[in-house]
């Protein structure tokens, strides 16, 4: 079973000292979990730092199966011995529950998410990254359109020229959009493919296939290439953790298209699964401080930067992730810094 909310909610109480978790001020004595409640929601209730979680988790290695939390469930914060526990009334027929580890086998679509989804299913669908040049021109592309259309759209069929994959016959269309070079260093890091649409090979002939096209965002264009379908689906039960690698990053990108970025904002970082970063971990935004010129001496002088919100990381590249802002307390630019919370 994945680790959830609850158990670790159990432990952050249960070993505030040691992790320097704190139970934030005002939090309720009791809260019950509704439809559209995310894990980071309930988290800002009881916790000064909700990514400290899983820390506590780590620290208590003998819970093995912790449960998740469904809505209509009931969480009851409790004193045991002078020591701070949670209770669990289960919602509808589940019953009362005390958290202890134990195996629980119940479907977790119903279970809620770790952060709101729908802010990042839809953008899935039409952005993804590739990591070389080498990758993305080696992919097959359209070659020929029916009846020799130089522009096609759902409902067409198209000729595409390269290597398929019979197992995959589903093919994503992209073209190629932004190239990620890092801000400092002019490092390549990785191309943003716009999406176009999707089809199924249906015929193969020599390295030529006929697709049916299923699926259009805009007008198919010879040359845009093809991609399997990304297999990755979102954890929706990932829990907020911290980098285990120093993380000194920007916000490189807003794939949306719009240059200042607030809550619920999905943003591209110049950082990934090269760096140590995961899917779950949390990372601290710093507005970038503006230079000014002191009107007393005449010189440049630059404002510290300003710690202004979190975001995290749902899916990582090699040398690129994807993060969700969580929130943010001023607007947010490109080139905002993100570090260790």
């Amino acid at each position: 079973m994945r680790k959830s909310l609850l158990a670790l909610l159990l432990l952050a109480a249960s070993g505030l000292a040691q992790a320097e978790v704190q139970l934030k001020d005002g939090h309720p004595d009791r809260y019950t979990v509704v439809k559209g409640d995310t894990l980071w929601d309930i988290s800002g209730r009881f916790l000064t730092q909700p990514w400290k979680w899983p820390e506590i988790w780590h620290a208590n290695p003998q819970v093995e199966n912790p449960h998740l939390i469904y809505p209509g469930d009931q969480l009851s914060l409790v004193y045991v011995d002078g020591q701070p526990r949670l209770m669990l009334n289960r919602g509808e027929s589940r019953g009362t529950i005390k958290l202890s580890p134990q195996v629980r086998s119940t479907p977790m679509a119903e279970a809620i998410p770790a952060i709101p989804l729908e802010a990042i299913n839809s953008f899935l669908l039409s952005n993804r990254i590739v990591d070389t040049p080498e990758q993305f021109d080696a992919a097959p592309y359209i070659v020929a359109g029916n009846a020799e259309r130089v522009v096609s759209g759902a409902g067409d069929r198209v000729y595409a020229r390269g290597q398929f994959d019979e197992r995959a016959p589903v093919y994503g269309i992209f073209r190629q959009g932004k190239t990620y070079l890092d801000p400092d260093t002019q490092e390549f890091l990785g191309i943003n493919a716009d999406d176009i649409g999707s089809g199924q090979i249906v015929a193969e002939e020599g390295d030529i296939g006929t697709m049916l096209l299923t699926r259009s965002t805009q007008e198919v264009r010879l040359a845009d290439r093809l991609f399997p379908t990304e297999e990755r689906s979102i954890n929706s039960s990932f829990m907020p953790s911290e980098p285990a690698n120093e993380i000194n990053g920007v916000i490189l990108d807003v794939p949306r298209g719009v240059t200042q970025i607030g809550q619920f904002d999905v943003v591209t970082l110049n950082k990934g699964a090269r760096d140590g970063l995961v899917e779950g971990n949390v990372l601290a935004i710093y507005k970038t401080g503006e230079t000014v010129r002191d009107r007393v001496t005449g010189e440049a002088v630059k404002i510290p930067d300003e710690r202004s919100g979190l975001l995290m990381v749902f899916r990582t590249y090699d040398k690129l992730s994807y993060a969700l802002v969580l929130n943010a307390s001023r607007q947010l630019a490109i080139l905002d810094k993100v570090r260790n919370p």
